[in-house]
């Protein structure tokens, strides 16, 4: 069975503007609940966090 990782990559620091992970695009209420979530719930907080990002490359 073939899992979700998680898209940590070790800079675990909240904005607490944006309420946003600055390293994975998280936010804290789906960073508490990776380890539970079911894989469709991890590939949609994984979706979120790609707009998340892409939208952050946009304003730069």
């Amino acid at each position: 069975m073939v899992t979700v990782d998680s898209p940590c990559v070790g800079i675990c620091q909240l904005d607490l503007t944006a309420d946003l992970c600055i390293g994975c695009f998280r936010t804290r209420d789906e960073v508490a609940v990776w380890g539970a979530a079911s894989d469709d719930v991890k590939r949609d907080i994984l979706a979120k966090c790609r707009e998340r990002r892409a939208a952050s490359k946009e304003r730069v």
